[in-house]
């Protein structure tokens, strides 16, 4: 009988990259995030309240993101992932910006 837990690759505790991925970067993208819906959202940056609305939303998408990050199974791997897609969110709300 073979063990179950040799074919499955295990969540490896690497702590500190993680948390420094889910940290720092984890905020920085939901800080683009924000951004974006504020951009793309419905009325534009000049809605009514939407300021309000957008930056109380930073704080439980970062704490989301900080929660998520202790599920990649390398720090590593998290700290690419999130890296990435800091990249590819920055990218696009600079596309936006200068586009409109």
């Amino acid at each position: 009988m073979p063990n179950s837990a040799a074919r499955k690759p295990k969540i490896q505790p690497d702590w500190w990259r993680k948390t420094i991925a889910g940290g720092v970067l984890g905020f920085s993208l939901a800080l683009c995030l924000s951004g974006l819906f504020a951009w793309l959202g419905p009325g534009g940056l000049s809605a009514e309240n939407k300021t309000q609305f957008v930056m109380w939303s930073i704080a439980p998408m970062w704490m989301l993101l900080f929660a998520a990050v202790y599920l990649f199974q390398t720090g590593n791997r998290a700290l690419l992932s999130y890296g990435t897609a800091n990249l590819l969110a920055y990218g696009a709300l600079f596309f936006i910006k200068h586009s409109f």
